[in-house]
């Protein structure tokens, strides 16, 4: 078949690498473009980028391989991509979406959490402290709250955080059995 003077077979193998470059360029610099899915809602510029070339490479695909109708392997084509682009949607950019971030945390939520000296903290000084949680360690440099002096080894307690500097009391876990 031709259209527009071409072979469809060209038309498919062009749009495949156009939207093959573009998705490309769309993963590598994504964080320009990231409020065009804000702006129009529910299109998804990855998702048309996916539908283009899912259909593209099976129009081109059944084009040369097979001896169908073109508009039969247009329709088919369209099938095949809008099958794949769903998957995908579904099954990945969904999850992605609704995944955490990051696993940062604020110095606000460090607040009222207990951790171990890992360096000593001098009387009006800085040491560290050593904060565990189930998903990694965090470090920081401290400071006795009232400039107190704390051992290393001690477990403290975190009463502020300001400018980074965590400012800790010791803390002892009563036994009360």
């Amino acid at each position: 078949m031709v259209l527009f003077g071409t072979p469809i077979e060209t038309i498919y193998l062009t749009t495949l690498i156009i939207a093959g470059v573009l998705t490309l360029l769309f993963l590598l610099f994504g964080d320009i473009f990231e409020g065009i899915g804000d702006v129009f809602g529910f299109i998804n510029p990855i998702l048309i980028l996916a539908f283009l070339t899912f259909g593209s490479a099976s129009g081109f695909i059944f084009e040369s391989l097979t001896m169908l109708d073109s508009i039969l392997i247009l329709i088919i084509s369209i099938l095949i991509g809008l099958l794949l682009v769903s998957l995908v949607n579904v099954f990945l950019l969904i999850p992605m979406s609704t995944a955490e971030e990051s696993l940062g945390y604020t110095e606000e939520s460090l607040k009222g959490r207990v951790g171990k000296v890992i360096i000593s903290i001098p009387e009006d000084g800085f040491g560290e402290v050593l904060i565990e949680s189930k998903v990694g360690k965090i470090s920081k440099p401290a400071a006795g709250y009232e400039n107190q002096a704390i051992q290393e080894g001690k477990q403290v307690l975190i009463l502020n955080v300001d400018k980074g500097v965590l400012f800790v009391e010791a803390y002892e876990v009563k036994d009360f059995g």
